[in-house]
């Protein structure tokens, strides 16, 4: 997209987003005659291009990144997360590791407190454990609580065994697992899905009517935003949490806005929004458009996605054939294409400058190689389906042109993105363009996809995976677990149920209005707006 073109886009953009948003945006400044102190509050516009669930954190359908964001202000969590995957104090101040490994112990923040002025305690924490992981309640994602000792593998509690959440005094938490765990890589791995409740406010509304009830109409929590009012699935008024522990917002209000991807870059230059999430994020494509309105443009340091091209190994159940698949895409083209320069392409889901990454090989592009393989391999020249969202309909489209030349016949179809994840589960598709946001821990990707309740590639022996993941996941010595992961990487090279693409970095639009923003972090699905300051 040109300059030209998006101000004209920007123009026949500005009267309907400046209808939606109008008197959003008047900032604290000399009274003038009809001004009310409402009309002189401080408001950070926010603009969000997916709406959320509901707003009970632990009630998300989608498991969507955009309820997380939304729960992230109302919240409080115990830690906030860096792309790094440095753990910075946020409802904890501090936590160490107890019981050879086999427990944590968190010491709270003696200063958090409920938006009603209860202060948050060890037994608020252990209580919203015991509510989301109680079997008759209708809680979604508590897989979270998986591995506390007292639960099964789904994170539901069992009966007549003790639960691992205890409150040793008042703000101290002791979380015990039935296995080791490194407290830095379980925040990392579990905070943007631990939130605490105020209990105290819920005694009186049962385990079967907790995610329902009319408590989330108006929600209180403990984050550093106060609830005002809701308008569903289209926007919602948060009022700054001036007691927050970290520090008080600098300003009053936040209204976020729900509108179209294409159109939050517009409404920042526009003045309509000051800030839209994840990151205020721009493609390559437009961060001319950004600076020649006057923005300044960072990119990231992390990579804050990764694509694969996810494989049903069901269907293409001949290893040398999913082999030939990876050799046949040429990965610099396709990146270069998708990503521009902020892409590096991969053959692995493990973050790059880790302890458990390797160094890149030499690219695996050998289309004469996948010709090879395919002549012994058994493959009949079937047609496979490629399903992908229309955004990456262009991508596809290359891809089957790469698979094509090695022989490989495909059929694109076009879905939505919960069809393609659920059609894909389901066996109705033989590959898949997705992307995922990564973090620091080596099984980050792989140990969510190979288990039974989550068999994603549709592997019909998951042993050998199960076996190595399981390994690495309670070894905790660094020089053990490298080899662990060595091994695995080793086994999933040969065996290829998916094919690794590449990582790539963001590009950030900064607030010209509002200081103080972690850009970066938003792809952790926290937001410092504690440090934010609108000017």
């Amino acid at each position: 997209m040109n300059f030209k073109k998006a101000a004209a886009l920007l123009l026949a953009g500005t009267l309907s987003l400046g209808l939606l948003l109008s008197g959003c945006g008047q900032d604290k400044g000399a009274e003038t005659p009809g001004q009310t102190e409402e009309t002189q509050k401080v408001n950070v516009n926010y603009g969000i291009s997916n709406g959320w669930d509901s707003l009970m954190p632990y009630y998300t359908v989608s498991g969507s990144n955009y309820s997380r964001i939304i729960y992230d202000k109302i919240y409080d969590r115990l830690a906030y997360i860096q792309p790094d995957g440095t753990c910075l104090p946020r409802g904890a101040e501090k936590w160490e590791s107890a019981d050879n490994g086999k427990a944590i112990v968190f010491t709270l923040d003696k200063d958090a407190a409920f938006h009603d002025g209860t202060k948050v305690t060890a037994q608020h924490w252990v209580e919203t454990i015991q509510r989301v992981t109680d079997p008759a309640s209708q809680t979604l994602g508590r897989t979270t609580f998986a591995g506390l000792t007292g639960t099964d593998d789904t994170g539901t509690a069992v009966a007549g065994e003790k639960l691992g959440a205890e409150a040793v005094d008042d703000y101290t938490l002791k979380l015990t697992f039935d296995h080791p765990v490194i407290p830095e890589e379980f925040l990392v791995d579990k905070s943007r899905d631990l939130y605490v409740l105020p209990t105290h406010l819920l005694k009186d509304i049962s385990a079967e009517e907790l995610v329902k009830a009319d408590f989330w109409q108006k929600p209180v929590g403990s984050g550093p935003c106060k609830f005002v009012s809701e308008v569903s699935g289209s926007s919602l008024v948060l009022e700054a949490n001036k007691d927050y522990q970290l520090g008080a917002p600098g300003f009053d209000t936040m209204i976020i806005t729900v509108m179209d991807k294409a159109n939050l870059l517009t409404a920042l230059i526009a003045g309509d929004l000051d800030y839209y999430t994840f990151g205020g994020t721009v493609s390559e494509e437009n961060r001319p458009v950004a600076e020649q309105a006057g923005f300044t443009v960072s990119e990231g340091t992390v990579p804050n996605i990764f694509y694969e091209l996810m494989l049903n190994n069901e269907t293409i159940s001949e290893r040398a054939v999913r082999q030939a698949i990876n050799m046949a895409l040429d990965k610099e083209l396709l990146c270069q294409q998708t990503t521009g320069t902020l892409g590096s392409v991969t053959n692995s889901s493990i973050l790059p400058d880790t302890p458990y990454s390797q160094p890149m090989t030499a690219g695996s592009y050998d289309p004469q190689g996948a010709i090879n393989l395919l002549k012994d391999s058994g493959y009949q020249g079937q047609t496979y389906t490629l399903a992908c969202t229309s955004a990456r309909s262009s991508l596809a489209a290359l891809i089957q042109q790469n698979l094509e030349e090695a022989g490989i016949k495909t059929e694109i179809q076009t879905v939505d993105s919960s069809t393609l994840f659920s059609g894909f589960s389901d066996g109705k598709y033989d590959m898949a363009i997705a992307s995922h946001t990564p973090n620091s821990l080596p099984l980050w990707f792989v140990s969510s996809r190979f288990n039974q309740d989550n068999n994603m590639f549709r592997v019909a022996d998951l042993k050998n995976y199960t076996t190595l993941i399981g390994a690495i996941g309670q070894e905790t010595n660094e020089k053990a677990r490298i080899a662990l992961v060595d091994e695995l990487e080793a086994y999933l090279s040969q065996e290829m149920p998916f094919v690794p693409l590449w990582f790539g970095k963001a590009l950030h639009v900064q607030s010209k209005t509002v200081s103080g923003i972690d850009y970066a972090a938003a792809s952790y699905c926290n937001e410092n707006v504690w440090q934010w300051e609108k000017k």
